[in-house]
């Protein structure tokens, strides 16, 4: 089936010992093939939409924020319907974030759904057991990562590893 949405994420894989069990239970995104990750843009464009000059214009945002290292330092809740982890430092997120929506409005992050997006990495939402999720993942932290390049994923969503990697554009 083809591909109905795409993303930029940035993935964290030294994220997965702590969180992958309790994002499979607790995340649907996980079910969908997703990795843990920071989202930047969701959704972003249509994937029919994903031309090389949308690609080149993605790549020299992204080669405009540097390289950096990253510690997930603690356990956070939005309306306690939420859990995620809180990336230090948040601010190259909301770099990439803000510059991909100016050069791309019709791109909101989350539909425009919120006023101010909070960089964040999801344990699970809207499941039983999120507290008891938010014990067990705390003494893993902190968690630290190199973060190198935005990646552009595309898919469906749904169950069923629908959604690939389409590109990684390297850091600054």
């Amino acid at each position: 089936m083809e591909p109905t949405q795409s993303a930029l994420i940035v993935p964290i894989p030294e994220a997965e010992p702590a969180v992958a069990a309790l994002r499979a239970r607790l995340d649907r995104s996980a079910s969908w093939g997703v990795p843990a990750h920071i989202t930047v843009i969701f959704p972003f464009l249509p994937p029919d939409q994903l031309s090389p000059q949308v690609l080149a214009a993605v790549g020299l945002i992204a080669a405009g924020v540097p390289r950096f290292f990253l510690s997930l330092d603690r356990v956070g809740w939005f309306d306690e319907r939420v859990l995620w982890l809180s990336p230090n430092p948040a601010e190259p997120f909301r770099e990439l974030t803000n510059r991909l929506a100016v050069r791309f409005p019709a791109a909101l992050p989350y539909g425009g759904q919120f006023r101010d997006v909070v960089p964040h990495l999801t344990v699970g939402h809207d499941r039983p057991g999120l507290a008891e999720a938010a014990d067990a993942v705390a003494p893993a932290l902190p968690i630290r990562a190199r973060v190198t390049a935005l990646r552009l994923i595309t898919g469906r969503p749904e169950a069923g590893d629908s959604w690939q990697t389409l590109t990684d554009f390297p850091l600054g």
